[in-house]
């Protein structure tokens, strides 16, 4: 339920943003960070509940995608200027996405999805940007920050994914990859587990 919840947050977003451009800023605010925390709840509850399996994990990440491309697309409607005045960096991110996808599936036959550390600190780093950028038009430190972010994110989900012996959901980062692929157990840490 949470992860349908985020997903249907995505066209509220956009709708809002395309309809109504600075209007309701505040309220997609508000959006951003409920998305947020249902990102965050949903894997709590389904590690408790023990029905954290590969589809549902799967799901969860490509629910995050339509979710963040709806929070980019929502800005872009509100502040087109400002988005078209950072537009180099803005595809060069979305084209690392593309490449995380394209080695994935090119490797293991189906999409990335890892959630490692990197991806959530970059989870967070969006959140930030996204607040600062709609509500103020800015795209300033928190910005580049978090395309700095993204950047390294990627780098690191590209990593694991040329490292593992076979796909896997919920690898916490290269190194851990290659722990696995060196035949290594690992301990799971608390983001994992709780």
């Amino acid at each position: 339920m949470l992860i349908a919840f985020r997903f249907l947050l995505a066209p509220v977003m956009l709708l809002l943003g395309y309809f109504y451009q600075t209007q309701y800023k505040k309220l997609v605010v508000v959006l951003l960070f409920l998305g947020l925390i249902s990102d965050v709840l949903d894997g709590i509850i389904a590690r408790k509940q023990n029905i954290a399996s590969a589809k549902m994990r799967r799901l969860d990440s490509q629910t995050d995608m339509i979710f963040w491309l709806s929070a980019g697309f929502t800005a872009w409607f509100m502040w087109p200027e400002v988005i078209s005045n950072h537009s180099f960096v803005i595809w060069i991110l979305l084209g690392m996405e593309a490449s995380c996808y394209a080695v994935s599936i090119l490797r293991f036959g189906r999409e990335t999805c890892t959630h490692a550390y990197l991806s959530k600190f970059w989870g967070l780093t969006l959140l930030a940007a996204f607040t600062d950028l709609i509500l103020n038009g800015n795209a300033g430190f928190l910005f580049y920050f978090c395309l700095s972010a993204g950047i390294i994110s990627h780098l690191d989900r590209i990593l694991i994914t040329l490292i593992l012996p076979k796909w896997q959901h919920d690898v916490p980062s290269a190194y851990h990859a290659w722990l696995i692929r060196k035949g290594r157990a690992f301990k799971k840490f608390i983001l994992f587990n709780n």
